[in-house]
């Protein structure tokens, strides 16, 4: 499996015109238009899986995604997009003022890989800071971090207690039952 994206500058280009299709309509509570998969750039027809970062400055205003491709590409940043403006627990929905300035993201995601690790240090000295993105998984709690999270996160050990914090697990532990996963990405970036 491969851990980075190549993708054409016409397909990075659409999706950063759908994205922002998406959080204007959502924003002026506008139903979304429909797409003819077809005469899109590929990969875009294609199954593929993303996420969609709302910003203001340096403060996150939204971030919703898929971590497993399901449906086209093109139809997973539509609804993720749409999500994130209008769907994103930890804020209110997006309105038609917030748009001048906002920045926005399109994450395109790798398929996961399996990490075989029995005990946090085997974990931490696999991953690949900058680079991995990582969900972990014990029971019913489950999160993921995007490699852009890296940046705010360099530590290992700090980005693994955030995410086990995040998932709703005690910071240091290692639950019993833990599973982790690593994917690759893609960011291209845009403003409204």
């Amino acid at each position: 499996m491969k851990h980075a994206i190549d993708l054409p500058a016409p397909a990075r280009e659409r999706l950063l015109e759908l994205a922002a299709e998406a959080i204007r309509w959502a924003a002026h509570d506008t139903p979304a238009d429909t797409i003819a998969l077809a005469q899109e750039p590929n990969p875009l027809p294609e199954p593929g899986a993303c996420f969609v970062t709302l910003k203001r400055g340096d403060a996150l205003r939204g971030c919703i995604g898929t971590l497993e491709a399901h449906r086209p590409l093109a139809a997973d940043v539509l609804h993720n997009a749409r999500a994130a403006a209008l769907n994103d627990p930890r804020f209110p929905p997006l309105r038609a003022p917030e748009l001048a300035g906002l920045d926005y993201s399109v994450t395109l995601l790798t398929a996961s890989r399996p990490i075989e690790a029995d005990h946090r240090e085997a974990l931490l000295d696999q991953l690949q800071p900058g680079r991995d993105g990582l969900v972990i998984q014990a029971g019913a709690r489950r999160a993921t971090f995007l490699p852009a999270v890296w940046e705010q996160l360099p530590d290992p050990d700090a980005f693994l207690d955030a995410l086990l914090q995040k998932a709703g697990l005690p910071r240091g532990s290692w639950p019993e039952e833990l599973q982790a996963w690593r994917y690759g990405s893609l960011e291209v970036a845009g403003e409204l």
